[in-house]
């Protein structure tokens, strides 16, 4: 699986809007509801799943995981592949799926990525507003948003630590907010991760600037947006040579140097490690979860 992934995200490349209809997703799962079973053993179940569009681009929409009882809270989950087009949240879909069946909702978020053709038309700041437009479509769900938990991989992970600050900026502000931020193998620091090549041209394409450190606006940096206030964990494989653990040592240090409350978890494996349902890097993401239920 892991390889696979790998050569998924190779190459070179790795890593006013309103709601639109809500209706049961008729691809892949069956729109029903099904019992879980007790916690996530036996026999696994598939949870209920609707696809929600939270605006008119056929990139912007997301796919609702719901438990069979009262969600304990809810997580979105950022996908990631460098911001890159080719990849989408089917990255996320085994995460949500695992979420649910712990009895969460999961609500696993499209958006507009760097690129043309299908899932492309991204970049700064359209991809910012279609995360910020994701999150607040939470209002139009009827869920409890008293526990809004962000989990986001690679790319995903900066964009979940962007979405805890952005109500900062009156572009985005009066904005659901998050209650916690989950990291899995982020890129957190834009600025050293252009100085080391992180993803090659990745966060230049992005931001549609020049490969220059110094060009980076702060606004969509987690590094220059310390401190977060709501604590952040950076969970992240101590083997990751596709988004280095400096990524997450830096942040976090910096973080808890400006009072902020962040952790780093270092797990053995890759930078695939963390998104793995069955392993122990997800073991320790669920751990964080359930302390924030």
């Amino acid at each position: 699986m892991r390889a696979t992934r790998r050569g998924l995200l190779g190459g070179g490349l790795v890593a006013g809007v309103g709601i639109g209809t809500l209706a049961a997703c008729s691809e892949g799962e069956p729109p029903t509801t099904t019992r879980r079973s007790e916690g996530v053993t036996g026999a696994p179940t598939t949870p209920e799943r609707r696809r929600i569009e939270y605006g008119q681009d056929p990139s912007q929409f997301g796919e609702l995981h719901l438990p069979s009882g009262e969600p304990r809270g809810v997580v979105v989950v950022v996908h990631g592949g460098f911001w890159r087009s080719q990849y989408d949240l089917s990255l996320g879909t085994p995460l949500a799926v695992d979420l649910a069946r712990r009895g969460w909702a999961a609500w696993n978020i499209e958006y507009r990525r760097v690129g043309s053709g299908p899932g492309g038309g991204g970049g700064a700041p359209e991809t910012f507003d279609d995360i910020a437009a994701a999150v607040d479509a939470l209002r139009e769900t009827g869920l409890d948003l008293s526990t809004v938990v962000a989990v986001g991989h690679s790319a995903g992970g900066h964009l979940a630590a962007w979405a805890a600050s952005r109500t900062r900026d009156e572009r985005w502000a009066g904005g659901v907010g998050l209650t916690g931020i989950v990291s899995q193998a982020g890129v957190l620091d834009l600025r050293r991760a252009i100085s080391e090549g992180v993803g090659q041209t990745a966060v230049p394409d992005l931001l549609g600037t020049d490969p220059d450190p110094a060009a980076v606006d702060p606004a969509y940096d987690p590094q220059q947006q310390l401190p977060l206030d709501v604590p952040l964990w950076c969970v992240h494989g101590r083997e990751d040579d596709i988004v280095p653990i400096n990524q997450s040592e830096e942040y976090v240090a910096a973080a808890t140097a400006a009072g902020a409350s962040a952790e780093l978890v270092a797990v053995d494996g890759d930078h695939f490690v963390v998104i793995d349902p069955a392993g122990d890097a997800w073991a320790r993401i669920v751990a964080i979860l359930d302390a924030l239920a």
